[in-house]
């Protein structure tokens, strides 16, 4: 009880209170100018009609998703003036400009030292036409290559990737690279920290990025501050400031680990208790994650400093310091490297729907089966579209979600979907010991993704994220084990049991869809 009044003190009288007066006061001086033209300019009517009039065009001409388009649509017939202001306000806001701007450099700056091997390309080919395309597409839209000569192996619970992860950073010699979503102060962090400071003490060049949302609860503002203090390199990605910008709703949800240049993790699991079911909040928390060695952690390691750049105008790094090109250790170990590993990164900046589009790439050409983990199902027309007529030509299509969800409004709205996917063959599970916040997709034996990327509109088109997309790599068969071994715990929701849903939570899902895209 003292904690918990101790945390609502915190966030009364802390950064987060000032953060939500900052913006109120802003939305309120918006809102009292527009008053204030309604009342007094009798010819205002007629301007702010043509001006909506314009914006509509503008609109449905422009080239977002169709989704996002009614979602600034319903506003602007609703509530023209305000509506109208605000989508003028979010289409010329310079910040996201310039971001999007420096991160087209940095991705052009670091190209080089992912180049595309056209000896892999061919033997790509000679397998699979249609896997080279994706490839070919990735390198030229996303940046990324796909590569041989890379050793995988997969965790099916956070706390198998903690016991990994702290036996890989106490190898460190040469740097240690981390970006993720969320850290906070617990059993997992602790224990992480401490062997940061240990290596930085050595001489190890250790850098740590977490996404600005922490400050408002999790860990206070300052906290890069006293990591630099103990002589780790840290910053906030987009600290949250009092200040209406859109560049604020674009999150960095990655969750990168790169050490040496030789080793990488990547998945769902943050820096918290929960993830190791230390805290458990939801039940059992079922969350994975994959380790890769070997070339392919070059474009991991190339991400991290993408990011890690944005601020560093002028004072970008070497980027081929921390390049590398021989892997004997592979060998020595007698780590299998087969198959095919492509590493990718999707930024909400650039127009290009990457993380989606791989995911979609997946659903379209699966020719047995399609096998997802998500936590999150908030859908679009062409993700429903896919998903339904791959069920509907035959394909297996299983998603396993939570049935202790972490958020509930994101859980009546998943809801929302299910009859419709359910109606068309989609089989729907939910697990039933707890909450899943794994996201992972597994296809025909052959291909499988690992990574951040959830089945909601904020993952797909708004955050910052990446993922690991394997062919033909024996970690196939690893993801695909874990998915069939959860579906032993799972329960399978029929359409008998949606139609006897709740009602009210029925009308607050189909509601949520209005605001969907914002979720």
């Amino acid at each position: 009880m003292k904690k918990k009044l101790k945390s609502l003190v915190r966030i009364i009288f802390g950064r987060t209170m000032v953060v939500v007066l900052g913006l109120a006061v802003q939305v309120f001086f918006i809102v009292a100018a527009v008053k204030l033209f309604n009342d007094n300019l009798w010819y205002f009517s007629m301007i702010s009609t043509v001006l909506s009039g314009i914006v509509l065009i503008w609109i449905v001409n422009d080239k977002t998703n169709p989704y996002f388009k009614l979602a600034w649509v319903v506003p602007v017939l609703l509530i023209p003036v305000f509506g109208t202001i605000m989508y003028i306000f979010v289409k010329m806001e310079w910040g996201t400009h310039v971001m999007n701007r420096r991160i087209l450099k940095l991705i052009d700056d670091t190209s080089p030292y992912m180049p595309q091997s056209e000896e892999t390309l061919e033997e790509l080919e000679k397998i699979s036409v249609k896997e080279k395309n994706l490839s070919v597409y990735m390198k030229k839209y996303a940046g990324y290559p796909v590569w041989k000569n890379t050793y995988a192996e997969y965790y099916p619970l956070g706390e198998d990737a903690f016991a990994a992860m702290v036996r890989e950073l106490e190898n460190a010699k040469e740097f240690i690279f981390m970006e993720y979503f969320i850290v906070e102060r617990g059993e997992m962090w602790d224990t992480i920290l401490e062997i940061l400071v240990r290596k930085a003490g050595q001489g190890v060049d250790v850098r740590f990025m977490y996404d600005g949302m922490c400050s408002l609860v999790l860990v206070p503002y300052s906290y890069p501050k006293k990591l630099i203090d103990r002589g780790i390199k840290c910053k906030m990605f987009s600290p949250i400031k009092p200040v209406l910008s859109t560049v604020q709703n674009n999150r960095d949800h990655r969750k990168i680990m790169v050490i040496d240049g030789h080793t990488a993790f990547t998945g769902g699991v943050n820096l918290a208790d929960e993830y190791i079911n230390k805290c458990p909040k939801y039940g059992h928390w079922k969350d994975t994650a994959v380790m890769i060695k070997g070339e392919a952690v070059n474009s991991f390691t190339m991400m991290f400093l993408q990011n890690w750049n944005i601020t560093e105008v002028g004072s970008e790094d070497k980027y081929a310091s921390y390049v590398r090109t021989d892997f004997p250790e592979l060998a020595e170990k007698g780590l299998c490297t087969d198959g095919f590993v492509l590493p990718y990164g999707d930024s909400p900046l650039d127009n290009e729907d990457v993380g989606q589009n791989v995911y979609m790439d997946i659903i379209n050409r699966a020719e047995g089966y399609v096998h997802i983990m998500t936590p999150y199902l908030i859908l679009d027309n062409e993700m429903i579209s896919a998903l339904t007529y791959a069920a509907k030509r035959g394909v297996d299509v299983s998603i396993i979600m939570p049935h202790i969800p972490d958020k509930q409004y994101a859980y009546l709205l998943a809801r929302s979907y299910y009859a419709e996917l359910i109606q068309t063959g989609v089989k729907i599970y939910e697990y039933t010991p707890g909450f899943v916040h794994a996201k992972s997709f597994t296809s025909d034996d052959i291909k499988a993704v690992v990574g951040s990327i959830n089945l909601d509109y904020r993952s797909l088109f708004l955050h910052f994220e990446c993922a690991c997309y394997f062919y033909r790599s024996p970690v196939v068969a690893q993801v695909e084990d874990d998915f069939r071994e959860t579906l032993k715990k799972c329960s399978l929701v029929t359409l008998e049991e949606c139609r006897k849903y709740n009602i009210f939570k029925k009308i607050a899902g189909r509601v949520l869809r209005l605001f969907a895209p914002l979720m």
